[in-house]
């Protein structure tokens, strides 16, 4: 049997203790043993040898282990990153596996934001503090924006005193917060591009061994493409929602079109059927749960059905112009819509609709149908009649306004047939609209017409009315007002009359194209003016040269006072003017007292209106004196024989 030595039984110690994973100190306690034994120097050194080699043999078997260990973790950790995460859980699960992988007290993620110029922190795990995540980053600063920078792993000991890292007050007051010292960061990336950066952080110095580092950057890249692949899968299931949403709005929408479709069958064929708008109206509101209202083209209601307040005349005027300018329907305030009923070019009436829930596009599209089939019995039944006379109504003034009339006797027998009598006084009014409105203008001038009870007719943009009236300036503003304010800008009016006859109607469409062409001329467009409102250029342009009633117009006040009070506030006036405005020289000339004349002017601004004295007010002021002292002269000539039809003409 062989006989060992001391150096042979400490090696076999030793492989003993490799066998049993001893701790180091025992591993000390052999070599001290050997040495109270008075072990020779030679052996000594011997058994320091194997110890040395023991514990290398160790240390490796250990960090095999470690490896093996850290390995079988990170296959763990790829599998469970395989697994179908939304972004923000994925995130948690790579900062707890972070933590677990290399046994550190923090983990942590950011993630750069170029559009702001900042890295925010966007989850974290093990963390004491409220600072960390959301915690927007100064960029170009801390250990991250060095992981970006090349990108590879970046570590430190000990985090705050560190010169190597550009330091940020934000960052540091966060690390002395969470009590972190050590800290490594790797890059995640997808391909070769960096997207963000994960961390592990120590509350202890540490320095990170070259396996944990390996270790890390594998996890990095393992989490760099699950990552990608959640956003992919986060992009994917949003566009999937929103293609299901659209899906389901496309089939509402649908069923949506076969509804109104039945609908507009069923009232198309019930007009085909013969039913009037009544039957059209109550259908329509019956099937629509809607309010429907139908008024023929000169504005007179035809049908009413279902829960719809009778609007006011101005709202269907108004309604009923704008349609037919846009050839659509119109929405109105309160849920309102009116829609153009039309053939063609044909003005037949127009509808208005609410529907009991309006929707902007739903509620155009019933108006649209219901205004198609409306559309039917007005054109070949109840509206064939009104349209005809309307036409008969228009060539009647055609024919007054032509140079080649009829015999007047003619034409106004025309008229009466239509309910017109042009033995009665009617004014001539020309509108002439300051912008794009023809078609509105059409619209509007077939309703007016039919509800003042005269004629109408559109030429060149500019409606032409005859209406029954005396006073062709009152006529002119009411137009003027009504249609300025449905059109929404400026509209230029004039009017002449009255007239009596259908010679005195030509006339008058003549006379009023001639103040519309000085209204013109003198640039007061936008407004409304007759002869008298025209002044003396109203006496120049009129065919009977009113001299009279300019007089009345614009000294008749003055005049009335002198003649029932037997004053002379007339001859103060022509002295007045004739001296230069000047009262005293008028006292001169008039030899009285300049305070008499102080009065009398006085008096004259109560009669005439406190802006008399101004140019044109004055210049016409001085034109009615002449002409009426002229008139006066030409009276008191003539002999009351000849006034009375009896003068001697030479017997």
């Amino acid at each position: 049997m062989m006989t060992r030595g001391p150096a042979d039984t400490v090696a076999f110690n030793v492989l003993e203790l490799l066998a049993s994973e001893a701790p180091v100190a025992q591993f000390e306690e052999l070599v001290e043993g050997a040495r109270r034994r008075c072990t020779s120097s030679e052996d000594l050194e011997t058994l320091q040898r194997l110890k040395q080699l023991g514990l290398s043999i160790r240390t490796q078997s250990k960090r095999r282990k470690q490896r093996e260990a850290g390995l079988s973790a990170l296959v763990d950790t790829a599998r469970d990153l395989a697994m179908p995460y939304d972004l923000d859980t994925l995130l948690k699960v790579i900062t707890r596996r972070a933590r677990l992988l290399l046994g550190v007290d923090m983990s942590y993620i950011s993630f750069p934001d170029d559009e702001h110029g900042y890295i925010y922190i966007r989850t974290s795990d093990g963390h004491t503090s409220t600072l960390s995540v959301g915690l927007r980053l100064p960029d170009g600063s801390g250990l991250g924006s060095s992981v970006l920078a090349s990108p590879a792993p970046f570590w430190t000991a000990d985090y705050l005193v560190d010169e190597r890292i550009p330091h940020s007050p934000v960052i540091d007051e966060v690390v002395r917060a969470e009590g972190l010292h050590a800290i490594m960061g790797v890059p995640l990336s997808h391909r070769t591009r960096p997207f963000g950066v994960l961390y592990v952080a120590d509350r202890n110095v540490r320095h990170f061994t070259t396996d944990e580092i390996a270790l890390m950057s594998s996890l990095g890249d393992l989490a760099g493409v699950a990552i990608e692949k959640a956003r992919l899968l986060d992009q994917s299931t949003a566009t999937v929602s929103a293609l299901e949403l659209q899906s389901s709005r496309t089939e509402a929408g649908l069923q949506e079109v076969r509804e109104l479709s039945d609908i507009h069958h069923l009232l198309i064929s019930l007009a085909l059927s013969g039913g009037d708008p009544h039957a059209l109206g109550r259908e329509a509101s019956r099937q629509l749960d809607a309010g429907v209202r139908v008024y023929a083209f000169d504005g007179t209601l035809l049908a009413t059905a279902g829960e719809l307040p009778r609007p006011d005349e101005d709202t269907v005027v108004s309604a009923t112009m704008d349609a037919h300018a846009a050839h659509s329907p119109i929405r109105l305030p309160g849920g309102l819509w009116a829609a153009p009923i039309s053939a063609g070019t044909a003005n037949l009436g127009t509808l208005l609709l609410r529907p009991a829930l309006p929707q902007s596009d739903r509620g155009e599209q019933i108006s649209r149908l219901v205004a198609q089939a409306m559309a039917v019995p007005l054109l070949l039944e109840s509206n064939r009649a009104a349209t005809a006379v309307g036409h008969v109504r228009d060539e009647l003034l055609d024919e007054l306004l032509s140079n080649q009339q009829r015999p007047p006797q003619q034409l106004a027998l025309r008229a009466r047939r239509l309910g017109i009598d042009l033995s009665t006084p009617h004014v001539l009014v020309i509108a002439r609209p300051e912008g794009e409105a023809r078609g509105k203008v059409a619209t509007w001038a077939s309703l007016y017409a039919h509800r003042m009870g005269g004629l109408k007719r559109v030429d060149n943009g500019r409606a032409v009315l005859l209406l029954p009236g005396t006073d062709p300036g009152a006529a002119a503003r009411a137009v003027s007002e009504e249609l300025t304010s449905l059109l929404g800008h400026p509209v230029t009016v004039s009017a002449a009359g009255p007239a009596s006859d259908p010679t005195s109607v030509f006339h008058s469409y003549h006379e009023a194209l001639r103040y519309l062409d000085a209204m013109t001329s003198l640039g007061a467009v936008g407004r409304s003016a007759s002869a008298r409102e025209l002044g003396f250029i109203g006496v120049l342009l009129a065919d009977n040269h009113d001299v009279e009633g300019f007089i009345d117009s614009t000294i008749g006040p003055v005049l009335d006072y002198d003649q029932q009070r037997l004053t002379e506030l007339a001859r103060t006036l022509d002295a007045y003017f004739e001296t230069g405005n000047s009262p005293t020289y008028a006292s001169q000339k008039l030899h009285v007292h300049p305070n008499t004349v102080a009065r009398r002017l006085e008096r004259i601004s109560e009669l005439l209106g406190p802006e008399w004295q101004k140019p044109e007010r004055a210049f016409e002021i001085q034109l009615a004196l002449k002409l009426s002292r002229i008139r006066r002269i030409l009276l008191d000539r003539t002999p009351r024989s000849a006034e009375d039809g009896t003068a001697d003409h030479g017997g």
